[in-house]
């Protein structure tokens, strides 16, 4: 019985709360006095509550979707479609691990704990009747991406309260979340087909291929042109990083095409080698820019100086 509860809370989830790392990279640019020896284990710490957190709202997902899943070929496995357990006990379970979630939050600082809240919130918006966003086209992708930059803040909040990140690079963030969760979509969509697709969820009565490449476009080019804003306004050498950002979301386009695709279930995309390789090169070509500057580039680009300086001058 253990075992169905640990199953139903997803661990294997927790990876996507990497995106917090972002946030903790750019809080420390930004406010590197910030940083002591504590941070290491204040990171740890914070990404064990936002883990919990979203545990719970994966138990939430699982007890409004039972009945649906049961038309999924892969989901109707899960705990509670399979009848392994019972909606009662999954209740308890997410009660347990909100309030869990919520009160190791407390400690890191209240603004970690309200975006933490938050996220806790957008398992309510996004499961619960009669709202209940999922079922919604596009609102469905736009909502459950809004996680990415809840996350973004949670990493910034666990070094940083004092203020919040740029809006434009947490608006390109939702919308390379979008990206990521059309792709998803997608992949669903072309592996069930129009008829168990709809079946399994209301908001697939709407899409169809040619929908969803167009929006999956539409939140690629979103992302990519306030990245750019970000760029110019905040720190000019990551323009050398686009190249490689565009390349990812191509990546990321070619493995949704795949016939039963990866990006069906985001968790298991390090199977895709590849693209695991790509996505490390690309955090490492960003972490090294966020770290120099390179004068030429201004006088190249006639651009300004930024007034937030880099972690160390080479």
């Amino acid at each position: 019985m253990f075992t169905t509860f640990f199953t139903l809370a997803r661990p294997g989830y927790w990876v996507k709360n990497a995106f917090m790392l972002l946030g903790v990279v750019l809080a420390w640019f930004y406010h590197p006095q910030a940083v002591d020896f504590g941070l290491a284990g204040r990171v740890v710490w914070a990404f064990l509550a936002v883990s919990v957190i979203a545990s719970s709202n994966y138990v939430l997902n699982e007890i409004f979707d039972a009945r649906t899943d049961r038309h999924h070929p892969v989901k109707r496995s899960r705990p509670i479609a399979a009848g392994e357990i019972s909606p009662g006990a999954a209740w308890a379970e997410y009660l347990l691990l909100a309030a869990a979630g919520l009160a190791m939050a407390w400690p890191v600082n209240r603004t970690f704990f309200a975006a933490g809240a938050a996220l806790l919130a957008m398992g309510v918006l996004y499961n619960v009747p009669p709202l209940a966003t999922k079922q919604i086209p596009y609102v469905d992708v736009l909502s459950e991406s809004l996680n990415n930059p809840l996350r973004l803040l949670l990493g910034w909040f666990t070094v940083s309260q004092s203020e919040v990140p740029p809006l434009s690079l947490l608006v390109a963030y939702w919308m390379a979340g979008a990206f990521f969760m059309a792709g998803k979509r997608f992949a669903e969509y072309r592996m069930l087909g129009p008829e168990q697709a709809a079946a399994y969820r209301r908001s697939f009565r709407w899409y169809d291929d040619e929908k969803l490449i167009v929006c999956m476009f539409f939140y690629a080019t979103s992302a990519a042109l306030l990245l750019g804003v970000f760029i110019i306004r905040y720190h000019l050498e990551l323009i050398l990083s686009v190249p490689l950002v565009a390349g990812l979301f191509s990546y990321y386009l070619h493995v949704a095409l795949k016939p039963a695709s990866a990006a069906q279930a985001p968790e298991r995309l390090y199977r895709e080698r590849g693209l695991m390789i790509y996505l490390v090169l690309c955090l490492a070509v960003f972490l090294g820019l966020m770290l120099v500057r390179i004068p030429a580039l201004y006088e190249l680009l006639n651009v300004p100086p930024a007034e937030a300086p880099p972690l160390w001058r080479f």
